[in-house]
């Protein structure tokens, strides 16, 4: 856990596995450190972390991992609930996660005892990500390459079925539209749906494709980004994600699997990056809840970049 300036990554935490999805929770759990979820081979760990950004009395970074999930199976996209509460006696985590196996997986733990999870069954292709309503976290939203967009239950109940026209890539719940989702298809369309009429009720279309990634930017919610075109043209980007402290940040990063990853920290008042960094073979993207500071996972190791507001 040191500065890792040949990476040009701020901090660096160490690793038992490859990363493959990193995830800070966007929820505030009632802890001054920041909770953050990795998925490597068969496991899910679930961790704290604290920058010196935050609180003069850390030097860098202070990580502390709080448990270990057995996962089984690969994993593939994280999504935090916003009922996960350190604050509460005895304190709760809830998360889930999507696998290859086409499987969602709801894991709640009080970090002592109680260690459960429930299997939601219904995708018959790769899920590509998911999300939790955001105001009470009674429903989990996931998009598929089954070209369906299904709601869940915290039984694993299927609530509701948007049917796509391509693959599903990216899904979005914004705390301030909560009847609303955001609905990102590999044919480099857009929608949003109305959740309690189940209609579209507005799309947007990308000019290129494939989409590979959107984000509903939480500072705003008349901003989208997406990732589209070839690999050429956008420098293989295959994630972007908006700051969750300013409208006008965003970072993408490059294809995992290669040699190395190019993380590009955008700001929309520079037609440059305002920050490049790059990983050995890195994988998934997340920004921190508070601060202007991002992470990436990769081969046993999580890079940790700090830019400016």
């Amino acid at each position: 856990m040191k500065q890792d300036s040949l990476r040009n990554a701020a901090y660096t935490v160490d690793c038992e596995d490859y990363v493959h999805v990193i995830t800070f929770n966007p929820f505030d759990s009632g802890d001054a450190c920041s909770l953050i979820a990795y998925g490597g081979n068969n496991y899910v760990v679930v961790g704290t972390c604290k920058f010196q950004e935050e609180d003069a009395e850390v030097e860098g970074i202070q990580y502390k991992t709080l448990r270990t999930f057995h996962h089984g199976i690969r994993v593939d996209a994280i999504a935090w609930s916003p009922e996960t509460r350190l604050d509460a006696l005895p304190p709760q985590i809830r998360f889930c996660t999507a696998a290859s196996d086409r499987k969602l997986r709801l894991f709640t733990s009080d970090l002592q005892d109680k260690n459960e999870y429930k299997t939601f069954d219904g995708h018959s292709d790769y899920v590509n990500d998911l999300v939790f309503a955001p105001k009470e976290g009674q429903e989990v939203a996931s998009v598929s390459d089954d070209h369906t967009c299904r709601v869940w239950d915290l039984e694993g109940n299927e609530k509701a079925r948007f049917v796509l026209r391509s693959p599903g890539m990216s899904v979005c719940w914004h705390p301030e539209e909560a009847f609303k989702l955001m609905v990102a298809e590999k044919n480099g369309t857009i929608r949003f749906y109305d959740l309690i009429t189940h209609q579209a009720i507005l799309s947007l279309e990308c000019e290129q494709t494939p989409l590979m990634s959107a984000d509903w930017c939480l500072k705003n919610t008349l901003r989208i980004g997406a990732v589209a075109g070839s690999d050429w043209l956008i420098w293989d980007i295959t994630h972007s994600r908006w700051s969750r402290v300013n409208e006008n940040l965003f970072a993408t990063v490059g294809y995992p699997g290669k040699a190395t990853t190019q993380l590009l920290v955008h700001h929309l008042g520079h037609p440059q990056p305002i920050l490049t960094g790059t990983a050995a073979v890195g994988s998934g993207l997340t920004w921190h809840r508070t601060l202007p500071l991002c992470a990436v996972g990769g081969d046993h190791k999580i890079f940790f970049w700090v830019t400016e507001m």
